[in-house]
């Protein structure tokens, strides 16, 4: 059974709306009644709906009145929901070497705090194991460093050359603790610092890396941004937003930001160089619905207008451009008719 959203709208402005099988129940009821009621129906216009109370309870009909009250005004615009950069972390290489994957790996996988993700080897480069000449490099200055001790103490090396020694032990002495070395080879184990989730790869098995290069990028995923591109003719009013609602390209439900903690973290202040549009970005709570980078159409309140008639977007049926509501005449019977829209935030729409 197809299932329509009505709504009803009194002569005193108030507004009834319901979600039913409109075509299906209207037949359905036509047929049941045709020989007995045929004078009746014959009273009724063509833009008349006939519900009975039974038909209306099975279809699941909900009925709310609905008053002049403030009203959102709102300036709608595209824009995309963003990984938030405070959640992401990027993972880098130690040392110099070639990157091995320590386990099977794709984009959405869960990782935990210092579990191991790659293994990076040197043993067959020009320069050698770097695993390897670090422990050489302690190694000789530790040497050095007991040797010089004692010759310290019996004044047979000054106090300057001593602490030239100490200082050479003590820097080959930290890096190579902070190799994480792999028990089984000379290889360095890189390890993930916090617990996420993999967002992207951005090495292959076999690369050749250098200390500092990116290899991951992990996120927590527990906050958002929401970024609206807002064109430049809406610039007198951009101090005056303060929150926004949104709903998503995969979704029709329309998000308020209040119910996930929502806060306006910048307004730009100038276009987006080769652009006519200005970024506004909101924080948001990743509650598990949101998918980070996909787009989201965005209603950004201004202010608030009181003594308005405002219905559900969701109530209004459109027909070649037009906007229709149903006004509710009787106990059973409801009637088409069109309405001029005004604002709407996403949820409801000004009458």
């Amino acid at each position: 059974m197809n299932r329509k959203t009505l709504s009803f709208i009194t002569r005193a402005t108030l507004c009834f709306f319901f979600v039913a099988a409109l075509s299906a129940c209207h037949h359905a009821e036509k047929h049941n009644h045709e020989e007995e009621n045929e004078e009746q129906h014959e009273k009724h216009s063509p833009d008349e709906i006939i519900l009975e109370p039974e038909q209306a309870k099975s279809a699941g009909v909900e009925i709310q009145t609905v008053v002049r009250s403030t009203f959102n005004d709102v300036i709608k615009v595209s824009g995309s929901i963003v990984a938030a950069s405070c959640d992401e972390t990027t993972i880098v290489a130690p040392v110099d070497g070639v990157v091995n994957h320590t386990r099977h790996i794709s984009e959405g996988i869960a990782i935990s705090q210092g579990s191991n993700l790659y293994r990076i080897s040197s043993d067959k480069l020009q320069e050698g194991d770097y695993v390897q000449r670090t422990k050489i490099n302690y190694l000789a200055a530790k040497r050095e460093y007991d040797r010089a001790v004692p010759l310290v103490k019996d004044k047979i090396i000054s106090e300057k050359e001593f602490n030239a020694i100490r200082s050479e032990y003590e820097t080959a002495q930290l890096a190579y603790n902070a190799i994480d070395k792999n028990p089984s080879d000379n290889s360095v184990m890189v390890k993930s610092p916090i617990t996420g989730y993999m967002k992207q790869c951005l090495v292959k098995d076999g690369d050749y890396v250098s200390v500092g290069t990116p290899l991951m990028i992990v996120t927590k995923n527990q906050h958002l941004y929401l970024r609206a591109e807002v064109p430049v003719r809406h610039y007198d009013v951009l101090s005056k937003i303060t929150t926004a609602k949104f709903r998503t390209q995969y979704s029709n439900d329309v998000i308020d930001l209040k119910t996930l903690n929502g806060t306006l973290l910048s307004s730009g202040k100038s276009a987006v160089t080769s652009s006519s549009y200005i970024p506004i970005t909101f924080q948001i709570d990743n509650k598990g619905s949101l998918v980070a980078g996909s787009y989201a159409e965005i209603f950004l309140v201004t202010g608030q207008r009181s003594d308005i008639v405002n219905v559900p977007t969701s109530s209004l049926t459109e027909e070649q451009g037009l906007y229709y509501v149903y006004l509710k005449t009787g106990d059973h019977t409801y009637r088409k008719q069109e309405v001029t829209l005004g604002a709407t935030d996403g949820e409801f729409s000004e009458i």
